[in-house]
């Protein structure tokens, strides 16, 4: 009997974990990599400054100092001296170079480039960059970017006729900058413990992300801190290996709480909401008057006249008439627990037009009826 006890006692220890994982999985549960990050994963910015030659005449021309310099100075490194005002050449351009480095970039990767035009280049068509570094917010080089431009579009003009298509002073290189020093996220912190950020801040979301880690690393690891960020205390034996615990971390999954919302847009006459996004007992009515003014010119001809003498002529008259039409008007009376989406579609059914939903929804929202943000863009 004691043998039977313990070994029950050991079954329920293993399916009580397993249960309780299986009650938080829900159909609209997502992992939470999708709904945020670890803290200390950023993107960092890098920009420099550079030289494109090898341009049809299409480049900067001789107004521009600064490129005239750049030659100047390019050809300095190769003991050729000459003045800036002895350089009159519009193959090259002065460019500015950006590029993005990953939170975990090594020496030796390869990273894509942005070339975009600084004085009055017509195009970047057929040019190359010359090596150029780039520099973070600290001064630092962290990459060089040097190869052939890839443009996108074209511009030709000749005699006051021009060609063009999309941007030609913007171009980028695919792989053309190197990592010179990588960067090095820390993402464990000095209390042995990582932070995962929510996209979009939210109490709820923060505590269900917090239960639903705990129920899978069965202990208690992870603590909401605020709106957005969750600690989780990673346990010593497993800090040698915190790649493989950030996976199991990041394939939670949990569902995420979500702040009733309407957007609308009046340029586009986009509207969107959630589908539960609540309305209270409300009654809408809308209708329209369209007014038209029509005139008819017509011209008055002397033809009973017979004899016509000095000062008869034929006269312009202009009869103008007013056209008031009334369009049916829409009513509805919404009940109680009624959804933005059944009035959308109720409106739909009686062809009320995108931009008169929109004025709907507004003074809905102005009545107290609906129970969301209302978002106009």
């Amino acid at each position: 009997m004691k043998r039977f006890l313990i070994a029950f006692a050991l079954l329920c220890s293993a399916i009580l974990p397993a249960a309780a994982a299986a009650t938080t999985t829900t159909p609209d549960a997502i992992r939470i990599k999708d709904i945020g990050k670890m803290s200390g994963w950023r993107d960092n910015a890098l920009s420099g400054y550079g030289l494109v030659t090898g341009l049809a005449g299409t480049g900067d021309s001789a107004r521009n100092k600064a490129t005239r310099q750049s030659i100047a100075n390019m050809l300095g490194r190769f003991d050729l001296t000459l003045a800036p005002d002895e350089i009159h050449s519009r193959n090259a351009a002065a460019v500015m170079v950006t590029a993005t480095l990953s939170p975990f970039a090594r020496e030796g990767d390869a990273i894509d480039v942005t070339v975009t035009s600084l004085g009055d280049a017509r195009s970047l068509v057929g040019g190359s960059l010359l090596l150029a570094p780039l520099k973070g917010p600290d001064g630092r080089i962290y990459a060089l970017a040097q190869g052939a431009l890839t443009v996108g579009g074209y511009k030709y003009d000749m005699n006051g006729n021009m060609v063009q298509k999309n941007h030609p002073t913007v171009a980028s290189i695919p792989a053309g900058g190197t990592v010179e020093q990588g960067v090095a996220a820390q993402v464990l912190s000095r209390r042995d413990s990582v932070t995962f950020v929510l996209a979009e801040p939210d109490y709820t979301t923060a505590s269900r992300v917090a239960a639903a880690i705990n129920t899978r690393l069965q202990g208690d690891l992870a603590l909401a801190v605020d709106a957005a960020g969750i600690e989780i205390r990673v346990p010593e034996g497993r800090r040698a290996r915190l790649a493989d615990f950030l996976m199991e971390i990041e394939n939670v999954r949990v569902e995420p709480d979500r702040r009733a919302r309407v957007v609308v847009n009046e340029r586009t006459g986009t509207i969107v909401a959630g589908g539960d996004v609540r309305i209270s007992k409300v009654a809408v009515s809308h209708g329209e008057i369209k007014v038209s003014i029509v005139t008819d010119n017509t011209v008055s001809q002397p033809y009973l006249v017979r004899d016509t003498g000095i000062g008869v002529q034929s006269i312009a008259v202009s009869n103008s008439r007013v056209d008031v039409t009334e369009g049916g008007e829409t009513g509805f009376v919404a009940p109680g627990a009624t959804t933005v989406a059944d009035l959308v579609q109720l409106l739909v059914r009686v062809k009320t037009n995108t931009r008169d939903i929109i004025s709907i929804l507004r003074a809905v929202k102005a009545a107290g009826a609906l129970h969301a943000d209302l978002v106009v863009q």
